[in-house]
């Protein structure tokens, strides 16, 4: 027996589905809206308003009637998504051309027939339902229209054809241009519903979309429609659910209120005065509404938003899409809490990871981490729950990055936030300890860099004559050995320093007034080689500058073999030289370099270019040199400034002493802060290269299809495609497409295992008001043009320009001796940015929330390096 809604299917040639015989296998056909629903009606317990839906075949086979639509899809696809007058002139041509196509008769019979079965005299809500909508990665919430409370069969076919052509609305457009959606992929379905009128409408969230807490549901509701809400027309009242109880609410006075109209359409109504400020849901209505979301949440495997509405004493179900905007949870397999603090804002490396560059990772670091969107987390929860090791965590950290002390204090201040008891903890937290001192020592330093030298040439020569399983049991015993033999003396090298720089800030300010010290005192330290990359890309921009037909050349470079071409012309071979030079020395470099699978400089050589055209243009000859001689004697002279000042305090001789000490050990270890990485990096270059000759083997083999899909691999995985030649290319196709979602999200800075992405703040009141503020972590004043720069290979700056940027690893160091100042969203006291910006002399404050955001490209700013602020003066 074939019921009515499957018979129309079949007679219309798959263009007519009721919702019942829709799942979500079928979002190609019917759409994220149509499919959600479709799922949502087979869940026991949840109503959902009955309809049918009309398929994408309905409007592929409308908009095949109009074959130019073709060329216009093509010129839209190739627009600049911030050209909105261009998106909005074409988009409009294109929505027109998709109204005026005529529907068959016979089409146009078979897409309300069904309204015969739903009752033709009802009203209805038509509803959007594009092919490419409720994605798991992609929302594209709100990007095409909806229609309530249409009445009659002529009216739901007009706003089935108003559907179709609401997927070129600009909003719509801009949105798949921005996340690389080709227009002529994405179809339009569109869902008839039977019209529901409510008392109250709204939206539950079964994450709460403000701290993405996973154990909390939040519920907005208000009177009538939804779209009184949606609109922002009314506040809503919210509450917020946990574990089956309202454990916060706001009753917001709601004056308005969108109701559907006899004869089709809605209208705005006033609330009644004395119902504007009673509450649209009872505590056990909310509790109740909160169930069904979490019921709904199983069905689906992730949180989800929902849109609800009351009608009747009960709950009706109108839409439900994943939110697309939270940060996922590490798995920990157990029932306890968990908090972790982020890797990548201690590394500056923010930006998602792919999963050959999370697992070498974390097989070079010494401290288990956890793994969640493509990033990386240290679990603090045992060494929070022990007091042995609480205080020096919290003070460790909150010397590098306030936000994150301030974060992990907020999670430990709270009730309801339980620790597991430090005793169940079976391998006991690590105590964060700080190791001694060692007095200033140039030969400490120089035996650290030989032994590492000398450990570097060992690995050139033996990886070179590895191959197959063995290279990759060859990498991982360097890994482990690299571990097992871990000099603590570089430690305490590197911590003499940090400890150095602390007590001169500390002491200088508590005898003297003077504020943030050391940052003078570290200008041009020895031994720094993030500092001496930045000044040797001036030399190589002296060697290009006396060549104008080089010069010329290079602004044309679109691609990276441009080095070969070099020699053909006058000068070339010079310049080839000295660019090749600078890749042999620091070739290994790149933005995000802790992950193994970014492209280094020598493989992308092209991406210096910008920034050598920058130095040729604007600096003179030999500035290298200079500013490093600049910086040496204004350390010199701020040292005997403090010391003089110091000897004329009670006790002064001795302080003095003190003083010098602390200076000697602050300018012998610091520069030997950035050499560590710097090997590591080194290390993973050999890696790499052998990694992918093996890829290289693979892809001749037929096994893969192109050498860079073994990035989708983690380290022991792709060891196995090695030694058996087969690849699943269904793990590397969804973790590509896993990847393309995480690098939208930004990592919390302290993520809960509830999923509650915590921030914390600065708690300062000594800012100016309107001033943005952060961390001081270079001293000095200073004001400029805004840049702001996501991609370092974009940067276009002018000297005494302020670069504004999420976060700075050592590959920014060249642009540094350009910029008069620098803000950073992401950063710490000892990171890297901070470091070479202290022995560059450039004012710097970093930690700046949103600061690439609330600052926009060429206004003019102060940067307030010493106080930690940053003040916008003008466009």
């Amino acid at each position: 027996m074939v019921d009515t809604a499957s018979g129309a299917a079949m007679s219309s040639g798959g263009c007519v589905l009721d919702l019942q015989e829709i799942d979500r296998s079928q979002l190609a056909v019917v759409g994220g809206k149509a499919a959600h629903l479709g799922e949502l009606s087979r869940i026991d317990g949840i109503d959902v308003p009955p309809g049918y839906c009309v398929t994408a075949d309905a409007f592929r086979r409308v908009v095949a009637e109009a074959p130019s639509l073709e060329d216009e899809l093509d010129q839209l696809s190739h627009l600049d998504p911030e050209d909105r007058g261009a998106i909005g002139a074409l988009s409009a041509e294109i929505r027109d051309a998709v109204a005026a196509i005529p529907v068959p008769a016979e089409l146009a019979e078979a897409l309300t027939r069904p309204l015969a079965r739903l009752g033709e005299d009802a009203a209805y809500a038509v509803r959007s339902s594009a092919t490419a909508e409720d994605l798991p990665t992609a929302s594209f919430a709100g990007q095409q229209d909806t229609y309530l409370n249409v009445v009659g069969t002529a009216a739901v076919l007009e706003r089935i054809r108003a559907c179709w052509a609401s997927l070129f609305t600009d909003r719509a457009v801009i949105y798949r241009l921005r996340n690389g959606f080709d227009h002529r992929k994405v179809q339009m379905a569109v869902v008839v519903q039977r019209m529901v009128a409510p008392q109250v409408s709204g939206i539950m969230f079964t994450a709460d979309p403000v701290s993405s807490n996973r154990k909390i549901t939040s519920v907005e509701a208000g009177f009538g429609l939804g779209e009184a809400l949606v609109s922002g027309l009314v506040n809503p009242d919210v509450f917020k659910v946990r574990d089956g109880e309202v454990v916060d609410k706001t009753i917001a006075a709601k004056a308005l209120a969108i109701r559907a109209v006899p004869g089709g359409g809605t209208r705005q109504q006033p609330v009644e005065p004395d119902e504007q400020e009673r509450p649209t849901l009872t505590d056990a209505q909310v509790v109740a509404l909160a169930r069904l979301g979490r019921r709904i949440e199983a069905h689906f495997g992730a949180p989800q938003d929902i849109e609800w509405c009351s009608a009747g004493g009960g709950f009706q179900i109108l839409q439900a899409r994943p939110v697309t905007t939270l940060f996922p949870v590490p798995e920990t397999g157990d029932a306890d809490r968990h908090v972790y603090v982020s890797v990548g804002h201690q590394q500056m490396m923010t930006d998602a990871m792919k999963q050959l560059g999370l697992s070498v990772w974390q097989l070079t670091t010494p401290r288990p981490m956890a793994e969640a969107g493509g990033r990386l987390f240290v679990d603090v929860t045992a060494n929070l729950a022990a007091p042995a090791s609480r205080d020096g965590l919290l003070d460790a950290l909150g010397k590098s990055d306030p936000l994150i002390r301030d974060a992990l204090q907020s999670v430990l201040d709270r009730e309801d936030f339980a620790l597991p008891p430090a005793e169940e903890n079976t391998d006991g937290p690590p105590v964060w300890e700080t190791p001694a001192s060692v007095e200033a020592d140039p030969a400490i330093v120089e035996e650290l860099i030989a032994r590492s030298e000398e450990s570097l040439a060992v690995l050139d020569r033996d990886i070179r004559a590895k191959s197959g399983v063995d290279l990759f049991d060859f990498v991982l015993e360097d890994l482990r050995e690299r571990k097992r033999l871990f000099d603590p003396k570089g430690l305490q090298v590197i911590m003499t320093a940090m400890n150095a720089s602390w007590w001169l800030n500390e002491k200088m300010h508590e005898w003297l007034g003077e504020e943030n010290a050391a940052d003078v005192l570290t200008q041009s330290a020895p031994g720094n080689i993030t500092s001496e990359m930045g000044l040797a890309l001036l030399d190589v921009a002296d060697v290009i500058r006396r060549h104008p037909e080089v010069v010329a050349f290079l602004r044309e470079v679109d691609g990276d073999d441009f080095l070969d071409e070099l020699p053909e012309l006058a000068g070339g071979r010079e310049a080839q030289e000295a660019i090749q030079g600078y890749l042999d020395e620091y070739g290994v470099r790149c933005a995000g370099e802790i992950d193994i699978t970014r492209p280094r400089w020598s493989e992308r050589p092209s991406i210096l270019v910008p920034v050598i055209l920058g130095h040729v243009e604007n600096f003179e000859p030999g500035v290298g040199k200079r500013r490093f001689e600049k910086g040496l004697q204004e350390a010199w002279q701020k040292e005997q400034e403090l010391l003089e000042r110091v000897r004329a305090l009670p006790d002064g001789e001795q302080k003095a002493a003190e003083t010098k000490s602390m200076i000697d050990r602050l300018r012998t270890f610091i520069g030997y802060r950035e050499h560590p990485k710097f090997v590591m990096i080194c290390r993973y270059s050999h890696y790499k290269r052998a990694m992918l000759a093996e890829a290289d083997r693979l892809v001749a083999a037929g096994v893969l299809h192109d050498r860079e899909d073994i990035f989708h691999l983690r380290f022991e995985e792709l060891r196995e495609v090695v030694r058996t030649g087969e690849v699943d290319y269904r793990l590397i196709r969804e973790r590509a497409e896993a990847f393309d979602g995480y690098r939208a999200l930004m990592p919390p800075r302290v993520l809960t295992s509830d999923g509650e992405a915590v921030t914390g703040s600065y708690r300062r009141r000594d800012v100016p008001t309107g001033a943005l503020v952060g961390l001081p972590v270079s001293t000095g004043i200073v004001e400029g043009r805004a840049r702001v720069v996501l991609d370092m290979a974009e940067a276009d700056l002018e000297s005494g320009d302020i670069l504004v940027t999420t976060s700075t690893d050592p590959s920014w160091s060249p642009v540094f001796v350009t910029i008069g100042g620098l803000v950073t969203v992401v950063g710490g006291l000892m990171t890297h940015g901070a470091v070479v910006a202290r022995e560059y002399g450039l004012p710097a404050v970093v930690g700046v929330e949103h600061a690439t955001r609330l600052i926009r490209d060429g206004q003019r700013i102060r940067v307030n390096g010493t106080s930690g602020y940053v003040e916008v003066l003008s466009g």
